[in-house]
């Protein structure tokens, strides 16, 4: 069984939000590749257009945009996604994923580009409220 996480961010409120994508809906996200465009009612979500910007596998390694497919590779860095140097011209060799959603992918970060229902999108990143604590 397959799900994802979900971390779906608004860049004009600079708000953010958790969700769990599970079986039915993980079939529209498998076989996307970062920078491609999702509809928002495939994943449960209201109407809008989200754009991949990311993710990292069941194992902690980042996605990167300029590795093509699926794969898991080993590639000399100098900069993020996957390594942050300490000096300018540092230079590490690091385990990196590739650019498209698999079945190991267990995080996908998503950005709002278009908002079409904005009420909706509100209540979705609205605050729930605080728990009540017993007495």
């Amino acid at each position: 069984m397959v799900s994802f996480i979900a971390v779906i961010s608004d860049p004009e409120t600079k708000k953010a939000r958790q969700i769990e994508i599970k079986e039915p809906k993980t079939s529209v996200l498998i076989g996307k590749k970062i920078g491609d465009i999702i509809y928002g009612p495939d994943i449960g979500l209201p109407e809008s257009r989200l754009e991949i910007t990311g993710g990292t596998d069941k194992d902690g390694f980042p996605m990167r945009r300029d590795v093509e497919g699926p794969v898991k590779k080993r590639i000399l860095l100098s900069g993020p996604p996957g390594f942050h140097h300490k000096f300018k011209v540092q230079m590490k060799r690091k385990t990196i994923r590739g650019n498209q959603i698999t079945e190991d992918t267990r995080q996908i970060n998503l950005k709002i580009k278009e908002k079409i229902d904005v009420k909706g999108i509100e209540r979705f990143f609205a605050k729930s409220k605080p728990k009540e604590e017993k007495k």
